[in-house]
């Protein structure tokens, strides 16, 4: 098993042991970029705050202390596409 389909499914910035989703959470997939079939846990998070995020990752382009920025897709709410990596 190789690192991306290791990490697909996982929730962002949860912890190792117990990374997989949890049915009382709600969860959008990131697509594409260094955290691509992660989800992220967007539970009680305002749409306004979930327009963008830029999410710490080490393996990305600026690897440890980078970002990657991600946004959410316009025709489905429940996918966040990448748009690049950040400082």
């Amino acid at each position: 098993m190789d690192e991306v389909e290791f990490l697909r499914g996982r929730v962002y910035g949860a912890d190792h042991d117990d990374a997989g989703p949890r049915p009382d959470r709600v969860y959008a997939q990131l697509v594409g970029g260094p955290l691509d079939g992660l989800l992220l846990d967007v539970t009680d998070r305002s749409a306004h705050e979930l327009r963008e995020v830029a999410l710490t990752t080490e393996i990305g382009r600026y690897g440890p202390g980078g970002r990657a920025l991600y946004e959410r897709r316009d025709a489905d709410d429940g996918r966040f596409d990448w748009r690049g990596d950040i400082r």
